[in-house]
């Protein structure tokens, strides 16, 4: 990878915080920057890397600070900009807001932690929860040396030895998110499935724990290609998962970090039928009234429950006296955001429901053409995935032992989910 430098600037350009790793750069390069950054953003062709001479500059923004990293050579962008999210990560997990004023308030913590997360231009110890073990907001008394954890040192850098529960568990999540954008006829224009599996581990010792799916690549390798299957695109694993086993053999195996973390994420491009599908009627009656028939049709089994489900309808900015009819639920309305927000608290599968609304319209007309903004679904119904994948085992092995409990929760939420309306 190799980055020269890094640096946190403010908005206007200054400083806040540099770190030279290699010391093969100017540090006063990056006054070039902010005048590049500008010239790019008034001709329209701004991208995170930015190129002076043979200086290469690759930067996130997050809120009111630019974070740069600087390199001379060909490195591993892709690489440069994770590591630049996992800078972010770790500020966040020791003083919560990233912002100038909290970067200006630990810059001494902030220098031990850029010390530890990368040397020489190399990341290394980028978890959080163990550079908190030895690189704490307290002030240290000099006659007490801090020595950094075993775990820095260790082949697993994201584990302490001696952990040790009373009860042994696993709690393991499949979270799965619905983007989708359909038209008024109820063609279906895009669609995508953004997955997850999250984790918390409360095992003692130096557990391995070896998870399988019903993965199809996995199911067409060992003769089982007609069983239900799921083709997974753009995985994407914790650093605890080993690669070359599972690309071997596409076993998940891996020594977990104590408590949350997220195991692995996932997409799926396919084609998803809406699980909840919205027809509108909307009639208009210049200078008086706009009236409003929304359907609610609930799509998927009868024994899945959608729970908090909440439709926002846009409407006219110009609309007042609002009056709501409903079968379920409750209705209101928001003018900051001009539009009626229906919220259902419970909808089970294979069920429909049906809201009016009423609004006047002023009898002056508004100079402001309005668009049509689509209507968005907000959902989660638990015990359920879209995709169809299963956790078929979760095996947890351990020297002394122990018998552990393993917990699976499946989760479908929405994503980007929106309904365009006539």
């Amino acid at each position: 990878m190799s980055s020269s430098a890094i640096y946190f600037l403010d908005l206007k350009g200054k400083v806040l915080i540099s770190r030279n790793y290699r010391g093969d750069i100017d540090m006063n390069s990056i006054d070039k920057f902010i005048p590049i950054l500008m010239d790019r953003e008034e001709d329209g062709s701004l991208n995170p890397i930015l190129r002076h001479n043979d200086t290469t500059f690759a930067f996130i923004k997050f809120n009111n600070l630019y974070i740069v990293s600087v390199t001379k050579k060909n490195a591993n962008v892709s690489l440069i900009f994770s590591f630049l999210h996992k800078i972010v990560n770790v500020l966040i997990e020791y003083f919560k807001e990233v912002e100038e004023e909290s970067i200006r308030d630990n810059f001494v913590l902030i220098y031990e932690l850029l010390d530890e997360l990368m040397d020489f231009g190399y990341p290394q110890t980028t978890d959080g929860k163990i550079l908190q073990e030895y690189i704490t907001q307290e002030s240290h008394k000099m006659e007490v040396q801090v020595r950094p954890p075993m775990t820095v040192t260790n082949a697993v850098s994201w584990r302490s030895e001696g952990i040790k529960y009373r009860k042994n568990e696993v709690f393991l999540d499949v979270i799965e998110s619905v983007n989708l954008l359909a038209n008024a006829s109820g063609s279906v224009l895009q669609s995508e499935i953004v997955g997850s599996i999250k984790m918390r581990v409360y095992l003692s010792g130096m557990p391995e724990l070896r998870l399988g799916l019903n993965d199809k690549v996995l199911f067409e390798s060992t003769g089982r290609g007609k069983s239900k299957s799921v083709e997974l695109e753009d995985v994407k694993f914790h650093q605890c998962v080993r690669l070359s086993r599972f690309e071997n053999d596409r076993t998940i195996s891996f020594i977990p970090p104590d408590g949350e973390f997220e195991l692995m994420s996932y997409r799926l491009n396919t084609h998803v039928k809406p699980l909840i599908w919205i027809e509108s009627v909307i009639e208009r009656h210049q200078h008086s009234r706009v009236e409003y028939m929304i359907k609610a049709k609930s799509q998927f089994k009868r024994r899945s429950t959608a729970n908090n489900v909440e439709i926002v309808i846009p409407v006219p900015h110009d609309a007042d006296s609002p009056k709501f009819k409903t079968s379920i639920g409750s209705v209101k309305y928001t003018p900051e955001v001009n539009s009626v927000v229906w919220n259902i608290k419970s909808f089970p599968g294979g069920k429909e429901y049906l809201m009016r609304a009423h609004f006047g319209l002023p009898s002056v007309v508004s100079e402001e053409t309005e668009g049509k903004p689509p209507i968005q679904v907000k959902f989660e119904i638990p015990y359920f995935t879209t995709s169809g994948i299963q956790v078929r085992y979760l095996k947890i092995i351990e020297k002394s032992g122990y018998q552990a409990l393993p917990w699976v929760r499946y989760i479908t939420q929405n994503g980007d989910y929106q309904l365009r309306t006539n």
